[in-house]
């Protein structure tokens, strides 16, 4: 396929779908804006209702409160034994009087000992699913619709609200009353609130029974609303779902009363008519881009081309190693000019990385050549001590003999190559060799002593990482002594780590002092054992060797001596 065309096809898909896409995405934008609207103006509906039924429900709640604590029914069911008189009568009913009231029960432990008008007995109190509840609310109120109590199945719907009553001295349950309240009381909260064209406003409990709503035409009904599901995020929101055969905009809250939420039903059909004229739109957009498409290849692509063109021209020139650059008769004051600039720029970096690479390879070969004659001195000064001990011994001097073997074993494992990680047995005979050394410098300076468990000495470690740090505690804390000092070098487990303590009986040093030396640089000490370098260097290569959570530790306070711990992993041969 020419160029061209591809050209021409990109630019159809790249503006083509783009509108198809964004004609889509502002659909179903719009369509969940409109959701959203919905939503917010049903969630403002569902508040008011919830704080218009709280405040029904809470007069009577006030009403019964007070009540309940009254000597008139406190003393009736006290003496459950007693007749009730007509005066104790007009009192009850005086204290629980409403005109949403219809009826209620006095009942004690065990049976109804006062009724008005109408109520169940305590063998059907006992009996309802809702009794449970009532007796461990511990006299909070709990009320039960018309949808939960079965009274709208039967014809004769009411709202009841059921409490324990407690003795108002002991707080003991001495009884309980249950009052039945006309449904007009949620009709007139349902009544006014605000909802759209063929929505409804339910009142659901948690188990998905309908208590009463707005239409009054699905009381008693069972649902499954997500909501209601045990872990599911129930404080406030909406989704779409299919309601009583079609789809519908849910919008849910949680009541007041805990075990209730009303939930707003809206049919998306209602919701999705204000979006078709943005899917109109979306139509005319494809269409207008696909004949801009058309007449962008006509101006712009056919030019464009030729430069493209001369680009692939000097492309194939550099895979032949003709590094030429392009030159263009017209200029086109746009991208093009800047594709065959590039084009130069890369051709000109091309040549001058080449004669980078050549000079580095020159330089990488004269460096792998001086160090091969590097390694020949210490190959040499180990083959001289050897024949410098085979003198000494010849000569009958013993020290400078053991000496002289101490320092060819120090320079053994420091000119060994490709192996960094030796045995811990190793590693600790490099260090008694070197503190077999300092002994003759020292004399009667200092002693030491080194403590590896069998069971330790054959794990893995990397070279020369205690030596540093024994060195150093020689020459800053055991040399500047006027008295003996005493070097200990001791190896122990911790989990799967093994940790190194090296201690001395030096002057030892404070934090200011550690971190002085810790910060100063390398490339200005004249001595690598000076000020603390060796300390560093350790450090920092088993950071590199085994991660952040292996190097040393530092312990040290001034006239105490110092403690310097190396904790590196347990690595098997």
């Amino acid at each position: 396929m020419k160029l061209r065309r591809k050209i021409l096809l990109a630019i159809i898909l790249l503006v083509f779908i783009p509108v198809i896409l964004m004609g889509s995405i502002s659909y179903y934008s719009f369509s969940h804006a409109m959701e959203k609207k919905s939503s917010n103006f049903y969630w403002v509906s569902l508040l008011e209702t919830d704080r218009k039924l709280r405040f029904a429900l809470s007069e009577l709640t006030t009403i019964s409160n007070s009540a309940i604590t009254q000597p008139a029914i406190q003393k009736t069911l006290k003496q459950p034994d007693f007749a009730i008189t007509y005066e104790q009568k007009q009192d009850i009913n005086n204290l629980i009087n409403h005109p949403m009231v219809t009826s209620f029960g006095l009942y004690s432990k065990n049976k109804l000992l006062y009724q008005y008008n109408e109520a169940m007995s305590f063998g059907e109190l006992s009996t309802q699913s809702w009794f449970e509840a009532m007796r461990q609310a511990e006299g909070r109120p709990i009320w039960v619709g018309p949808g939960e109590n079965g009274s709208a199945a039967a014809g004769n719907p009411v709202l009841i609200q059921a409490r324990i009553i407690k003795d108002y001295y002991s707080l003991e349950d001495i009884g309980a009353v249950v009052i039945y309240v006309k449904p007009d009381l949620l009709d007139q909260v349902f009544w006014d609130a605000a909802t759209l064209k063929q929505g409804d406003i339910l009142l659901v409990n948690k188990q998905g029974k309908i208590v009463f709503d707005k239409s009054g035409s699905h009381i008693g009904e069972a649902t499954e609303f997500p909501f209601l599901a045990d872990g599911y995020d129930n404080e406030r929101g909406y989704y779409v779902d299919n309601y009583l055969g079609e789809k519908s905009l849910i919008t849910y809250l949680p009541s007041y009363n805990k075990d209730w939420y009303l939930a707003a039903i809206t049919p998306s059909r209602m919701i999705a008519s204000e979006s078709v004229s943005i899917r109109n739109i979306a139509v005319i957009l494809v269409l207008v881009s696909l004949i801009s498409a058309f007449l962008f290849d006509r101006f712009f692509v056919r030019r464009l081309v030729g430069s493209i063109i001369s680009a692939v021209n000097g492309m194939k020139r550099v895979q032949q190693g003709i590094f030429v650059p392009i030159t263009t008769s017209v200029k086109a004051d746009d991208e093009r000019d800047l594709l065959i600039d590039g084009f130069n720029r890369m051709s000109k970096q091309i040549v001058e990385l080449i004669e980078q690479v050549q000079k580095e390879q020159n330089r990488k070969k004269e460096v792998e050549l001086q160090a091969l004659v590097a390694q020949i001195n210490p190959h040499f000064i180990y083959n001289s001590l050897e024949s410098i001990n085979s003198m000494a011994v010849l000569e009958g001097n013993r020290n400078i003999s053991k000496m002289v073997v101490s320092l060819g074993k120090l320079l053994r494992i420091s000119i060994s190559e490709n192996q960094e990680m030796i045995p811990l047995a190793m590693e600790m005979e490099h260090v008694r060799h070197y503190m077999d050394i300092q002994k003759f410098r020292f004399e009667d300076k200092f002693s030491y002593q080194i403590e590896v468990p069998e069971e330790l000495k054959f794990y893995k470690t990397q070279k020369l990482i205690v030596q540093p740090i024994v060195e150093n505690a020689l020459y800053h804390a055991i040399e500047p002594m006027e008295g003996n000092g005493i070097i200990s070098i001791t190896a122990g487990e911790s989990g799967d780590d093994i940790v190194i303590d090296v201690r001395d009986n030096g002057p030892g040093f404070d934090q200011s002092t550690l971190l002085s030396l810790w910060s100063k640089d390398w490339s200005t000490l004249k001595k690598y054992r000076e000020n603390g370098v060796g300390l560093k260097n350790v450090h920092e290569r088993l950071h590199l060797q085994f991660g952040g959570y292996y190097g040393i530790m530092i312990c040290s306070s001034p006239g105490f001596g110092s403690i310097i711990r190396i904790r590196i992993p347990k690595m098997v041969p």
